[in-house]
């Protein structure tokens, strides 16, 4: 086959087929397809789209590229859960541990920064020593011992996404359901879980920002991996502005640690109970919603779940003592405060914006050879339907780059948006979405569905 004709072929938005598909993953994986060619094809899938049959055979293609994990012998449920990305989300670093220390088997694939959304391989690897990458045996031996592992694609789990992923990052290709859905799903489908709940974020600071796209796109999860074996269900959930009061790595690793000590935001908090309950339903745990809610409180307020994550840090090589005492940590950010300029209500405090000013500030990376600085980040003080006075904080900015701080006030500024009267309560999650429909999820929550 002939690489040039394939790229020529979905440029010209044709269908490729599971043959073409194959072939130019496995060329790309084993180094005989360039970067450049790699960029142009993943261009044209971003512009022309990938029919649902192109997807499929492109998420097998990935998972094919390397080692599908077997956990049988490990005995019980293997439940993962995946975020389609979102600013401050670090739901999984709470989640994994909370819903472990609950009884369920937790192995988990996750991903690095894409854009302006964080990764939870970064955050993770902000507490000095943390490993995210174990080898398959190491991976399974944890799992085992302790019902969780947090780590990243290794050389043979789907290595075609550990390449593919970066590019997509460096080339603006990220915004893609076929791509974001071969992604997520062959990491998943080879982790070897028998379930999976999906968070399918929408709004200003989610990849797909309309709600019809990022619907679309939970039905494309839901499919592939239902055609998998494995049971996928997906909360549909807003991301129009950052989810907890921090965004920038070791920022929002703090901000975990206090929710595993029942110190959590309300926002947050709610995503996270209400996936894990999910997590629980799927593995057969629970019947009800509000039972899984209750069960895994008790696990964050009895310190099961802090204890929990205190063993995957130590199992994966991490320093306990900034977990114990997050002031430890070597810290030499420089710091600005950015204050209101009036009085009012903040309406919004715009995601998007806050994602891409961490970045800037060096939270996330600008090429794919950047460094990310551990430390840089946001600390919002206010958000939506808070009072503010004019002089009052409205967020602290964080780099050690001092001058990366230069001008950055008023572009923080730019992202409140502020009202004269106090605005409504916002939705935070709105539908779930199985392989038989979608129903809004406050039906199931009052035990309507």
């Amino acid at each position: 086959m002939n690489p040039r004709q394939i790229i020529e072929k979905k440029r010209d938005g044709l269908e490729l087929t599971g043959e073409e598909i194959k072939y130019i993953i496995d060329e790309y994986v084993c180094g005989s397809l360039a970067d450049y060619q790699m960029a142009a094809l993943l261009m044209a899938i971003y512009l022309r789209g990938m029919t649902f049959d192109e997807t499929a055979w492109l998420t097998n293609a990935m998972i094919e590229s390397g080692e599908r994990i077997d956990l049988t012998a490990i005995p019980g449920p293997k439940v993962d859960k995946h975020s389609t990305g979102g600013v401050g989300d670090k739901v999984s670093i709470v989640l994994a541990p909370m819903v472990a220390a609950a009884g369920l088997n937790v192995p988990m694939i996750s991903g690095r920064q894409l854009a302006h959304s964080g990764g939870t391989l970064d955050k993770l690897e902000a507490i000095p020593g943390f490993n995210t990458r174990l080898t398959v045996p190491v991976f399974k031996q944890n799992l085992a011992q302790i019902g969780a592992a947090l780590i990243g694609q290794t050389d043979t789990i789907v290595p075609a996404d550990k390449k593919i992923y970066a590019l997509r990052d460096a080339t603006s290709t990220v915004k893609s359901l076929p791509l974001v859905t071969a992604s997520i799903m062959s990491k998943k489908i080879a982790e070897g879980i028998d379930s999976l709940v999906l968070d399918v974020k929408t709004g200003r600071g989610a990849f797909f920002n309309c709600y019809a796209e990022a619907k679309q796109l939970a039905e494309y999860l839901i499919a592939i991996g239902e055609h998998n074996g494995v049971k996928t269900v997906a909360l549909v959930t807003s991301m129009d502005e950052p989810l907890g009061y921090t965004v920038g790595n070791w920022l929002e690793t703090k901000e975990a640690i206090a929710c595993l000590k029942n110190q959590g935001p309300a926002d947050l908090m709610q995503i996270t109970y209400s996936l894990g309950a999910l997590m629980l339903m799927l593995a057969n745990k629970i019947e009800r919603i509000e039972e899984g809610i209750h069960l895994l409180k008790t696990c964050i307020a009895s310190g099961a779940a802090f204890d929990k994550f205190l063993e995957i840090v130590r199992l994966q090589g991490g320093e306990t003592r900034v977990i114990h005492n997050p002031e430890l940590y070597p810290d030499e950010a420089h710091s600005l405060a950015v204050k209101s300029d009036r009085d009012g209500y903040i309406a919004r405090v715009d995601a998007l914006g806050i994602g891409q000013l961490a970045m800037s500030l060096g939270a996330g990376r600008i090429k794919k050879e950047d460094a990310i600085d551990y430390t840089a980040g946001i600390i919002l003080q206010k958000k939506h339907g808070d009072r503010v006075q004019r002089g009052e904080i409205l967020a602290l900015l964080y780099a050690r780059d001092r001058t990366k701080l230069a001008g950055k006030a008023d572009e923080c500024l730019r992202c409140f948006e502020m009202s004269t009267a106090k605005p409504p309560d916002s939705q935070l999650i709105y539908d779930i979405l199985d392989k038989n429909g979608m129903m809004p999820w406050e039906k199931v929550v009052n035990g309507e569905g």
